[in-house]
């Protein structure tokens, strides 16, 4: 080997060592912000798993500086191939790739017999309306088709910054619509046994695919039997709530995540991120009636007990409010609907984690749906964290607390 070829080699190292310095450093410090309570089961791997995704979105920053790509496409192809596995299909599982007018999904379909038709679930996967698809809802899926007998459908919604709000609802509407319409024909399913529901921002579709439906006066299908809602995200108006101060710096979901993810839905504008977080986006008329939906004392006082300090009252920026005002629309915000259309929603399954800054929303939605009449099935997972559920079947990074929740998914959907 002559000396340029050594230099240049001896070069590309140093170059590959300084950018994993840099890397794991940045990690390091993100780490060094993060805060994973005694209460959660295995709390090492919980920090090697926030350090794989904070690894992740640090080289998709990195990458996006160098303009190599964008950060959310490294991201995605970077979660698909380090942390999503597909694992062959299991006996008793029929898995197709299909289109529910013109949207991607999957559909899981038990083989073993039954006398009469099965019941279905349509399941809208999480990750902010920005990350997640199809394969990382599969293990989820497949289990709670197999284990409760049901035909499941998981549906590949357009994801943001390419697609905006309403893009992700319209396709989650589009492919239950057909399904609903086809069920009985094509899958041997009851049509009026087909739940929606999902996990996260998956469940934020749901609930909001229910009001819309709940509000046409026209419909010539049936209307979902059940809403199912993993640790769901409901609103957008109220980011203090105790949940949001308890477990601010809590991975798979830190506080201030929330807010970006819901600007990337909108409109891109994080810009007023910082503005959203302290609440200045709320007019002051506004305010007593979200007050009466998201009031701390709609909380049981066990919820209160980690720590809760009310804040300064904000101050109303008008023009953050119009770069916003979308997100505060119950089709964005579920939680913040009229009484006349949270009746009119079907029986609910709620979910929620005591370690996830989103806690509070299911718990103050149970509420409202339990004061309005709905019928409510709350579990609350106390070890649970956000994201929890997708760490269900995979190998190392399989948490005992995901096999208990997906099974009590399971045994909801089996009552329906």
């Amino acid at each position: 080997m002559d000396i340029s070829s050594a230099i240049l080699i001896i070069g590309f190292a140093a170059l590959f060592a300084a950018f994993l310095l840099l890397v794991i450093g940045l990690v390091y410090s993100e780490l060094m912000n993060s805060d994973i309570p005694r209460g959660v089961v295995n709390r090492g791997k919980l920090h090697i798993v926030h350090a794989l995704f904070v690894g992740i979105a640090i080289v998709g920053r990195i990458l996006l500086r160098l303009g190599i790509c964008q950060q959310v496409t490294a991201v995605r192809w970077l979660r698909t191939r380090v942390l999503t596995h597909i694992n062959p299909v299991p006996p008793g599982l029929r898995v197709k790739d299909l289109r529910f007018s013109g949207v991607p999904v999957r559909v899981y379909e038990p083989t073993t017999v039954l006398d009469g038709l099965r019941r279905g679930l349509v399941y809208f996967h999480g990750g902010g309306w920005v990350v997640g698809n199809i394969d990382t809802a599969d293990e989820v899926c497949r289990h709670i088709a197999k284990e409760a007998k049901t035909t499941v459908v998981s549906v590949g919604y357009r994801l943001a910054p390419e697609h905006r709000y309403p893009a992700q609802l319209d396709d989650c509407e589009a492919a239950t619509c057909h399904f609903l319409s086809v069920a009985e024909a094509e899958f041997n399913v009851d049509s009026h046994r087909v739940a929606v529901g999902g996990d996260s921002v998956g469940a934020n579709l749901a609930a909001a695919l229910c009001q819309r439906l709940a509000k046409r006066e026209d419909r010539h299908l049936p209307f979902p039997c059940a809403q199912v809602l993993i640790y769901p995200s409901l609103q957008m108006a109220d980011f203090n709530l105790p949940s949001y101060q308890q477990n601010h710096a809590v991975p798979m979901l830190f506080r201030g995540q929330v807010a970006f993810y819901f600007l990337q839905y909108l409109n891109g504008d994080v810009s007023v991120c910082q503005d959203l977080l302290e609440g200045n986006h709320v007019p002051t008329e506004l305010k007593p009636r979200y007050q009466e939906w998201l009031s701390p004392s709609n909380l049981p006082p066990e919820f209160l007990i980690r720590g809760y300090c009310e804040q300064p009252a904000p101050q109303y920026d008008g023009e953050v409010y119009h770069t916003i005002k979308a997100g505060l629309d119950p089709e964005v915000s579920p939680l913040l609907a009229d009484d006349d259309v949270i009746q009119k929603t079907p029986p609910t399954f709620i979910l929620t984690c005591e370690y996830d800054v989103l806690r509070d929303e299911g718990i103050l939605y149970r509420k409202r749906l339990l004061d309005l009449g709905v019928d409510v099935t709350w579990q609350h997972v106390m070890d649970g964290f956000h994201g929890i559920i997708n760490f269900v079947n995979h190998g190392w990074l399989t948490f005992p607390s995901a096999i208990r929740v997906v099974d009590l998914v399971v045994d909801y959907v089996k009552t329906l």
